[in-house]
């Protein structure tokens, strides 16, 4: 079975090794260079779906099956065979709550934009008893519009790894935003199933110029922000905020203070690590840690197992991903040992 498989772009190179080792026989053809491509995996669906959700790949970031390949010719017979093959399957979306993602590449001869074909796929879908949805969706049709064909395929959000077509999560930035470091924060809470309004007391280390520091306000949260470089003058007043204008390696806190831990910091990783593994003392046994990783090296899947050996002796990893809003690292969702 074929599937349309995308990565943070530059990276697909490593969702397809993590593929490769997960489906030795797999067959990869690139639909746009470095961000998405098709993997041809000589297993059931159900099989590929399993395995993946059992160990699911941290540079993979949206996988689309191919249930139906539709030749382009460049017409409006395109639009038409698309929604006749939606019709055909109108069963898989009855009653559904369906969202519709249409993706195009730059080199396709589908001649439709994507708001015009997203608008008549739900028309279709509203024909035949489905209930188009831009919001919780039970099911997703999605289009990729390669060069010479459309690959459709349909699924849940979990199978599928994201309800954002792509896999590409969009924030609205806000008036006053501090930086853009904080929808990466916003899509962890979101991707590690997190709500961080349940914590207590943060420790963000590096927090400097404090967009984690102000989400984590903005949740109700007393936060300890550490870094020798200044936070924004909107955060400094703030009654639940304590800033320590201090290198990380030169705090300590009574044991057990801090249910959570947040760390961007662009040091290189192993520096990192061993700051975190100094402040283990200060978290709650069962804390939850949230740590971006820099891939500064030439081995990144290397520089992963390191990072999570090291950390291992005191954490639990819960997940490993390379989010949307990461550039060249990834984010860890971690617990502490008790």
């Amino acid at each position: 079975m074929r599937w349309v498989c995308t990565a943070n772009r530059g990276f697909a190179n490593l969702a397809m090794e993590e593929l490769r080792r997960m489906f030795p026989e797999a067959a990869f053809q690139q639909l746009a260079a470095g961000e998405v491509f098709a993997a041809d995996i000589p297993s059931e669906r159900h099989e590929v779906l399993e395995s993946i959700s059992g160990k699911e790949p941290i540079f993979l970031r949206h996988i689309q099956p191919a249930d139906r390949a539709l030749p382009v010719a460049g017409n409006v017979d395109d639009l038409s065979a698309l929604s006749d093959t939606i019709r055909y399957v109108g069963y898989t979306f009855d009653g559904k709550r369906t969202a519709v993602h249409v993706r195009r590449s730059e080199g396709t001869r589908f001649p439709y934009s994507v708001s015009d074909t997203k608008a008549v796929l739900d028309a279709v879908l509203a024909e035949i008893g489905g209930e188009p949805a831009m919001q919780e969706p039970e099911v997703i049709l999605s289009v990729y519009a390669a060069a010479g064909e459309l690959l459709v395929g349909w699924g849940t959000p979990r199978e599928m790894l994201s309800d954002w077509p792509g896999g590409a999560v969009r924030f609205q930035r806000e008036e006053g935003q501090i930086s853009r470091a904080k929808f990466k924060l916003l899509e962890a809470e979101r991707t590690f199933g997190l709500r961080l309004s349940a914590f207590r007391e943060a420790l963000d280390v590096g927090a400097a110029p404090g967009g984690w520091t102000s989400l984590l306000l903005e949740r109700g949260l007393a936060v300890t922000a550490v870094d020798p470089a200044e936070l924004h003058p909107s955060l400094t007043d703030h009654p639940k905020l304590t800033y320590l204008k201090k290198n990380a390696g030169d705090v300590r806190f009574e044991r057990g203070t801090f249910d959570l831990l947040v760390c961007d910091m662009s040091w290189s990783p192993m520096l990192m690590v061993k700051l975190i593994m100094e402040l283990r003392d200060a978290l709650q046994p069962g804390a939850t840690a949230v740590i971006t990783v820099k891939l500064m090296h030439r081995k990144p899947l290397q520089t992963i197992r390191d990072v999570v050996d090291k950390l291992a002796g005191a954490f639990e990893l819960r997940k490993a991903k390379q989010l949307f809003h990461n550039r060249d690292e990834i984010t860890l969702y971690l617990t502490k040992r008790a």
